[in-house]
């Protein structure tokens, strides 16, 4: 996006014509009410006021510079401009098809008359789809020909959105423009308080379907013991919008449209390319820009720029939202390279690999976008490789050491959601530590899940006394926090007091939100569980009987948490093994089938099947059952992670039940190594590992784990 300016004599005759506008309509008014009475005065007033309300905002110089002012686009003027005067997509976010020149014709889109019907509807209107879809100039095309006259505010950076928010408000006709909406989410981003001050204000926004997913109902299930307060923030903030859903592949109809335009060598490579990519996808260059950085690597080509584009990625990946700058890539990158071999590999410089990831390439973005002043994030087409590696830890550890609390912020709420526990308590921590309001929650929360439930408890009972103290002991937040606290009580081994805690929220919970909403359910689903924890499973099974009637009913059978409530219920439910078993196996070929193969309730499943061949006497059996979970959980979370600790810990008991002693103490000599890092003492995992490890020396195998565990590691914690 080019500079946009500001110029000294513009505003100053801006401010003359604004103060000259303000002066015609207190004038008129004065002799209207000196000259006419009655309803004489009250309609030349208003028709003065309206003229001169026109002439104002026509006029007005600019608003006046907030915080992140210099971040809004503007005219070389000042001023926001209007929706008419943005007659470039680019202007708006889109990806650029040809530097310089025209963009292409814009192409209608089976979506447009769908996205028109929201648009009148006014409000917040989201546009959701991958990478190079097309979304930014849908909207774009959209929103400039039916508000041609709207302002057009857009803030470059989520420090600008407040200042954004403020101008928006103040204008009688305007759009908040949010490209890449996830960039204005978290500490300091989009709320839903600020979206209420915006109720004359059309709210304009495009976000990857890859960021999206991270609020549905599989990824809110993912999250054990979540991040409440921010997370569901965000969420809350998505359900408001009104959402359109953009297909990257093109329809034929789409198609036979675009093929009015081939005359433009763009299009029709486009259109050539076939139906493999959509046509917006090729005209970014999104697969040629991605074979691009695959064939960099090769020696005496552009490997330093292929492992800068590499660093630039796993930034955004890793949760940054903002940015690199290029001091912050030189230094980053370097590991990237040596990884693939270094001086052989015959790099070129820096300054010039620079040059090539930021050069535009096949007459389209490059592989960087940005500039020196205000750093370079990567395309974001190449955020979408399949089946990526994680973050490395060089990568991460270079990143945090360097960022801000707010973007360690988002970098934690990341990791957590992806399992990568130590991560996320480095980054809240660093957070909390940094005064980011908001971070003491899901800190105690990561600190729990990360094998420290006693630590959380203790945390989380002092956010419970403040925010009773400032909220009352009903407040949504309030109850966010009890909920984590009670939970967190039951881990670290009172599961009768957890069970107390649960039976009181639960009652506050449904006369707060209501007996269907989700929080009451999981709020049923926690109380059923440490029922049966604390040696009642025939109250638990009852329990979660209604519940699973419930939520059939409300959330219906395909939801991630409707599955948790079978699996708890096969549990506890006093059933005959094999009964039991087949049922386990239905429900683990349904959720293989809606949510994959390594989705926490997936992994949940295979526990408790292979919990169940060790009760049954099937020693053998439990023994793969396990070893193929703890290695599948390991790829997953990672070692250290007390899902994989436990999965290793029962491969071990499972391994003395077979008479493989030895085996099992080499086992827990490695889990041990790896639990004793970051356990708390007094874990329950650390006791099993000691009884384990007494039986190794007796050579005889304990008695198999009771329910308590096998169910709670497993279970992915309220939504």
């Amino acid at each position: 996006m080019p500079a946009l300016l500001w110029s000294g004599s513009g505003r100053t005759r801006g401010w003359l014509g604004y103060l000259g506008a303000v002066g015609l309509g207190a004038g008129a008014l004065a002799l209207a009410s000196l000259w006419t009475s009655g309803a004489w005065a009250t309609g030349i007033g208003a028709a003065v006021t309206t003229l001169s309300g026109l002439l104002t905002e026509r006029l007005a110089p600019g608003d006046p510079p907030g915080a992140g002012a210099a971040e809004l686009l503007r005219t070389p003027a000042g001023r926001i401009p209007r929706l008419r005067q943005v007659d470039r997509p680019e202007l708006a976010g889109a990806h650029p098809a040809e530097t310089p020149g025209a963009a292409p014709a814009y192409i209608e889109r089976d979506a447009a008359p769908r996205l028109r019907a929201a648009l009148a509807g006014g409000g917040f209107v989201l546009v959701v789809g991958e990478s190079t879809a097309g979304k930014t100039r849908l909207a774009y095309e959209v929103t400039r020909a039916r508000h041609p006259r709207h302002a057009f505010v857009r803030p470059i950076s989520r420090a600008a959105l407040p200042e954004a928010v403020r101008i928006a408000a103040r204008r009688r006709r305007a759009v908040l423009w949010l490209d890449d909406l996830e960039d204005y989410l978290g500490a300091g981003g989009l709320t839903a308080a600020q979206l209420a001050t915006l109720s004359r204000t059309l709210v304009v926004a495009t976000m990857r379907v890859q960021e999206y997913r991270r609020y549905d109902a599989r990824e809110e299930s993912r999250l054990t013991g979540s991040d409440r307060d921010a997370w569901r923030a965000q969420r809350d903030l998505l359900q408001r919008a009104t959402v359109l859903r953009l297909a990257r592949h093109w329809s034929p109809e789409e198609r036979r449209r675009a093929a009015a335009h081939q005359a433009d060598p763009r299009i029709g490579a486009a259109l050539r390319a076939g139906e493999r990519f959509g046509i917006a996808e090729v005209l970014a260059a999104g697969p040629e820009l991605r074979a691009s950085w695959e064939n960099a690597w090769a020696p005496g080509t552009n490997p330093r720029g292929a492992a800068v584009v590499a660093a630039a990625v796993d930034c955004r990946r890793a949760g940054l939202r903002r940015p690199v700058s290029r001091e912050w890539l030189r230094a980053l990158h370097a590991p990237y390279l040596a990884a693939r071999g270094g001086g052989d590999l015959q790099p070129e410089p820096f300054a010039a690999a620079m040059d090539w990831a930021c050069a535009s390439a096949y007459a389209t973005s490059g592989l960087l976008i940005g500039n020196y002043g205000q750093g370079y994030t990567a395309f974001d087409y190449l955020l979408n490789a399949p089946g990526p590696e994680p973050v490395p830890d060089h990568l991460w550890r270079g990143l945090l050491a360097r960022v801000e609390p707010v973007d360690a912020y988002d970098m934690g709420l990341v990791a957590h959601q992806e399992g990568r526990l130590p991560r996320a308590v480095e980054a809240l921590t660093r957070a909390h530590r940094g005064g980011v309001p908001g971070a003491e929650l899901p800190l105690a929360i990561a600190v729990g899940d990360s094998g420290r439930p006693r630590r959380a408890a203790a945390d989380l009972a002092g956010i419970v006394r403040r925010r009773e103290d400032r909220l009352g002991p009903r407040h949504r937040d309030t109850l966010a926090a009890r909920h984590q606290l009670a939970f967190f009580t039951g881990e670290a081994g009172d599961d009768r007091a957890a069970a107390a805690r649960f039976a009181e929220l639960a009652a506050d919970t449904e006369a707060v939100l209501g007996p269907d909403h989700p929080d009451t359910l999981a709020t049923r689903h926690q109380l059923a569980y440490f029922t049966g924890e604390a040696g009642d499973g025939r109250g638990a099974a009852r329990q979660l009987e209604r519940l699973l009637a419930d939520r059939l009913r409300v959330q219906g059978p395909r939801h991630p948490q409707t599955l948790a409530t079978r699996r708890s219920l096969i549990w506890y439910r006093a059933t005959e093994p094999a009964e039991a078993g087949r049922q386990l196996a239905v429900l683990l070929a349904d959720a293989e089938g809606l949510l994959g193969p390594d989705d926490p309730h997936t992994l949940a499943i295979r526990s408790s099947l292979a919990a169940l061949a060790a009760r049954s006497g099937r020693p053998a059996e439990a023994t793969g059952a396990w070893a193929a979970l703890a290695a599948d959980r390991t790829r997953v979370l990672g070692a250290e992670h007390p899902h994989t600790v436990y999965a290793r810990l029962e491969w071990a008991r499972a391994l003395i039940a077979e008479g493989r002693a030895d085996e099992a103490r080499a086992l827990l000599a490695r889990v041990l190594d790896a639990a004793g890092r970051v356990l708390e003492p007094g874990h329950r995992h650390l006791r099993t590992a000691r009884e384990l490890a007494a039986a190794t020396t007796a050579a005889t195998a304990p008695a198999p784990a009771d329910s308590g565990i096998v169910v709670r590691e497993a279970e992915p914690g309220p939504p």
